[in-house]
């Protein structure tokens, strides 16, 4: 049986980084734990910009963040995307669209708005860190 890919959003990836043992963190161990999370180049580049924001500093250095980051990357599928999508509301979160499509994944976890109110897409989850974990504790083969 193949492992269920997962898009996991900018947002929740920073969250996992900065509170661990949070939801947030705990839903993005759970998905490379149950699965495998796919990365594409734009949101390789959305990520290498957001984790060097200075107001992260309070909370994690730098050096960390860069190591994570180096993690991430490993860990992470790169997918070729070579299609456009244009139906969220917000134009920015589109990568994670084409990226969940381009790599046919099971779901993309966000607790962005602009994307939870696609779910489903083109037959792909859109689910919160909460609902992620919900689903998949429960029923790790959904």
């Amino acid at each position: 049986m193949t492992k269920p890919l997962f898009v996991l959003d900018t947002s929740l990836i920073i969250s996992a980084l900065i509170f661990k043992n949070s939801v947030p963190d705990q839903a993005f161990n759970l998905a490379f734990q149950s699965g495998e999370v796919l990365q594409s180049d734009a949101t390789i580049e959305e990520l290498k910009t957001v984790i060097q924001r200075k107001k992260f500093d309070k909370y994690v250095m730098e050096e960390i963040r860069f190591e994570f980051l180096e993690n991430f990357l490993n860990s992470a599928r790169l997918i070729p995307v070579q299609l456009t999508i244009t139906e969220c509301r917000d134009p920015k979160d589109n990568k994670f669209l084409e990226l969940a499509v381009s790599g046919e994944a099971a779901a993309i976890i966000s607790g962005d708005e602009d994307l939870l109110v696609l779910h489903p897409f083109r037959g792909i989850q859109i689910l919160t860190p909460r609902q992620f974990l919900d689903d998949y504790q429960a029923n790790p083969e959904t």
